[in-house]
């Protein structure tokens, strides 16, 4: 539940005065809202004057603010395209578990985007269905990457052609079947999955599609910055994402569940974190309160007695909420999609927002290139001749 300070209280913790804490409001940083018992005075959010302190005590040197900016820091980078803002995920100024009630990826495309014509991701190429998977998905995309034009000083519509080709030789790659329909109807085509499954896929696949400037998004902002294909680009997020700490967090939240099946709950829970292991699955520092995301798959989702009890054990144990990766795991066998099916469907729906965070680093006109803080060896010669070490 949402914590709310008074006035007062913002202040102490902040140590600013009124002042300064009226322009940290205005400026959106700082959430007010009316008292409830009395509405002439006001309540702020705890969270964003938590955040707040947090980064004044970091330090405010430009060495402290660029170390601390690396991980959950100080925003780095401009973008329109997606933030998260009090829990919720936006996409370009609308949020995205509504967005999700009713859109298709297509549609999400044209809007990240910002495209004035519709966005298809079709593939009639009946031969290229033959083989799918992980593997086929890294070849495939890798080829369409050598092929392709630098991106430097070409329009943004000739860029949004190739990201429209490079995720529909994705979506193929990853099981979609040949087709023009809309690229969910085509993967549950090709995971044999019913009309409500194919509904829930579409919904998860816009709900991945961006989510601010996370580790795979940003290896695809520093390959576009460089001028690199836009299929390369994708290449840079998806070889990111196939991390365990980011992609692969789906896979471990299904070892998890299958453990709780076999241990019991509270049994699996106990050996995880017995091993120093976070939850996977379970919480994240952008949604204390719980992911939105994964309340959005849920809402269409029949989860079975093991799951439930299994998150209601978490939530007793650690106080963590269920994130996406639990829920792409409760889909998965819901569904009884592929096992890797949490994976396939992150990489397909965040090839969006790698081609939206493509464009605009390219249209920006950067290079990504930050410094390095040595802490290496020095030498005695160095010492004496570089008076900045």
């Amino acid at each position: 539940m949402t914590e709310w300070l008074t006035r007062e209280q913002a202040l102490q913790r902040l140590n600013v005065r009124p002042q300064t804490l009226y322009a940290y409001v205005s400026r959106g940083r700082i959430g007010m809202k009316p008292d409830d018992a009395d509405p002439r005075r006001s309540q702020y959010r705890a969270d964003d004057i938590a955040a707040l302190a947090t980064r004044r005590d970091r330090g405010r040197s430009p060495q402290a603010i660029a170390e601390s900016a690396i991980a959950w820091g100080e925003p780095a980078i401009a973008t329109s395209i997606s933030t998260v803002l009090h829990g919720r995920l936006i996409y370009r100024g609308k949020d995205a578990v509504e967005f999700s009630a009713t859109a298709r990826l297509e549609e999400t495309a044209g809007l990240l985007w910002a495209s004035d014509r519709p966005v298809s991701f079709a593939s009639l190429t009946a031969s290229a269905a033959r083989q799918s998977g992980t593997p086929t998905a890294f070849a495939r995309l890798s080829a369409l990457a050598a092929e392709g034009w630098p991106s430097l000083g070409r329009r943004s519509a000739m860029l949004q052609q190739d990201g429209a080709a490079a995720t529909s030789v994705l979506a193929t790659a990853l099981g979609a079947a040949p087709g023009s329909e809309p690229v969910h109807t085509r993967l549950a085509q090709g995971w044999s999955v019913e009309a409500a499954g194919a509904d829930l896929i579409r919904k998860a696949l816009v709900l991945l599609a961006d989510h601010e400037l996370n580790a795979s998004t940003f290896a695809a902002r520093v390959a576009a910055s460089t001028g690199a294909p836009v299929a390369a680009c994708l290449l840079a997020g998806l070889a990111t994402l196939a991390g365990p700490r980011h992609g692969g967090a789906g896979a471990a939240a299904i070892a998890l569940v299958e453990d709780a099946e076999r241990l019991g709950p509270d049994e699996a829970i106990a050996r995880w974190l017995a091993h120093d292991r976070p939850l996977p699955g379970f919480g994240h520092p952008l949604y204390p309160e719980g992911d939105p995301r994964a309340d959005g798959v849920f809402s269409g989702l029949e989860i079975d007695e093991g799951l439930s009890r299994l998150r209601k054990a978490v939530l007793a144990a650690t106080g963590l909420h269920p994130n996406i990766d639990f829920a792409l795991a409760a889909m998965t066998r819901s569904l009884r999609l592929p096992a890797d099916a949490p994976f396939r469907l992150f990489a397909l729906g965040r090839s969006v927002g790698w081609t939206a965070h493509a464009i605009e680093q390219v249209t920006s006109k950067r290079l990504i290139r930050p410094r390095a803080r040595y802490d290496g060896p020095i030498s005695a010669g160095m010492k004496a001749t570089d008076g900045n070490i």
